[in-house]
């Protein structure tokens, strides 16, 4: 197969559709659950429960797209028609969920999350699964995640600037109109980002797959020695990004006392998660993906603590730290799925079915259970401390107990991930020797298939 370079222009059109996938995901875990549980009226444990069995859900609907997108190509190719039937399908549940008419029921809230995470999900794996077929060269894979989660976390402060503006001139009924603005954003800008994505970058051509029963297809993934490691690091990096965003808006108004701009710094975030992206995938190129998911780790366990210094109003301070906790937004998140197509690899090699797709549903299963594990422990947790959502309304001791779980979860989680990926089997000479033999049977089965019949 080749593995020819793609132009960044081309790998920029490609990723465009993460600009949206972003600037859904992060109101889910940031503004959503406090709206709805606020000004929406439903209440802190009912919003916690509704948004952790919705992700819940995602554990049938992922495997499941993952197992369609494999199996049903068209004549696009094998992802694209699917990522434009995602389209209709998330804007009128992104309208629904971003743009209720109030009150809303628990029925309603539910219902309507269930049939966008169908959406999202439709999108997203298909789009992951199509990035990691580009190529097949160890670093050229990390350099077109590093492109589209680039793409990723610039959606989110793009997403962020409408809130952020609406909170500047003071829009009445704050809350609802920083949601409904960051719906209509979705709505205005996912069918641009895909109509973009599917006429400007080919698939690549797929070979003919031989049929395989559920048993043969089942045991292989047993047997993958890296893919539960890599599984469990992105579970604990699930949960550590869902519970600092589900906390964040808390912490930055009642602890560090900057609530009027939070959103505003919440942009210079993921401004440093983009920046740091061209030194990680450097460092990894250098030792490889997994031990820089391991020094990352290391960071991240090192480095929280110092919210703890940050002045109550310092609005520079605060900046600061943002800008270095944003190095890990898109450290794992591109170096996670750069390795699930090594991971990948194996499964190809031992059943000779391309299943990228079912990998990557793996893959974004476990961030989602993470992420939806993560809403329901910590809204439990602070009711459980008497939290209460009103300036004012708080003890010290409160407070306090919100800042400690706030930089509890991201140092035990991260010195997690670095036990776990400290000794991931897949390097650049594993990966590359496989590639070979899997690039040696293709030009088998190639001369095979147009060997003339009457030639042994």
């Amino acid at each position: 197969m080749s593995d020819k370079r793609l132009s960044s222009w081309r790998l920029a059109a490609f990723s465009g559709p993460a600009i949206p996938i972003a600037a859904l995901g992060l109101p889910i875990g940031v503004y959503l659950p406090q709206f709805y549980a606020g000004p929406m009226g439903l209440g802190f444990v009912t919003v916690g429960t509704i948004f952790m069995l919705a992700r819940l859900w995602d554990v049938v609907t992922d495997p499941m797209m993952g197992v369609i997108s494999d199996k049903f190509p068209s004549r696009w190719g094998r992802r694209r028609h699917w990522i434009v039937l995602s389209v209709p399908m998330l804007v009128i549940c992104a309208w629904m969920v971003f743009v209720p008419s109030a009150p809303v029921t628990p029925g309603y809230l539910i219902g309507w999350l269930f049939f966008l995470y169908i959406g999202w999900t439709m999108l997203t794996i298909s789009h992951m699964a199509w990035a990691a077929e580009l190529s097949g060269d160890y670093n050229e894979r990390s350099r077109i995640q590093g492109f589209r989660e680039a793409f990723q976390l610039l959606g989110v402060p793009l997403v962020l600037l409408v809130p952020a503006i609406i909170e500047r001139i003071g829009a009445e009924n704050m809350e609802t109109a920083r949601v409904a603005s960051m719906g209509w954003f979705i709505v205005l800008l996912l069918p641009v980002a895909v109509g973009l994505n599917i006429f400007f970058v080919p698939e690549r051509k797929a070979t003919p797959q031989p049929p395989i029963s559920f048993a043969a297809a089942l045991k292989p993934i047993f047997r993958n020695a890296p893919l539960p490691r890599l599984l469990a690091a992105d579970f604990l990096s699930g949960f550590a990004g869902a519970a600092l965003a589900s906390m964040y808006i808390y912490e930055a108004s009642y602890v560090w006392g900057i609530g009027s701009v939070a959103s505003f710094l919440l942009l210079l975030y993921f401004f440093g998660g983009i920046a740091f992206i061209p030194m990680v995938l450097k460092l990894s190129y250098r030792i490889g993906k997994h031990r820089t998911v391991v020094a990352a780790g290391i960071f991240n366990v090192l480095f929280p603590p110092v919210i703890f210094l940050i002045p109550y109003g310092n609005v520079y301070v605060a900046s600061l730290v943002l800008v270095f906790l944003g190095m890990n937004v898109g450290t794992t998140t591109t170096l996670y799925r750069s390795m699930m197509a090594d991971v990948a690899d194996i499964d190809e090699f031992e059943t000779g079915q391309r299943r990228t797709a079912l990998f990557y549903a793996l893959l974004t299963l476990t961030q989602k259970l993470g992420g939806a594990v993560a809403v329901g422990v910590v809204f439990w947790t602070l009711a459980l401390i008497g939290f209460v959502p009103k300036q004012g309304e708080n003890t010290e001791a409160t407070l306090m107990g919100l800042s400690l779980v706030f930089v509890a979860v991201p140092m035990i989680c991260n010195a997690l991930v670095a036990l776990i990926m400290v000794k991931f089997p897949i390097g650049l000479k594993e990966q590359a020797e496989l590639r070979r033999r899997l690039d040696e049977r293709f030009v088998e089965e190639v001369e095979l298939t147009e060997r003339p019949p009457n030639l042994p």
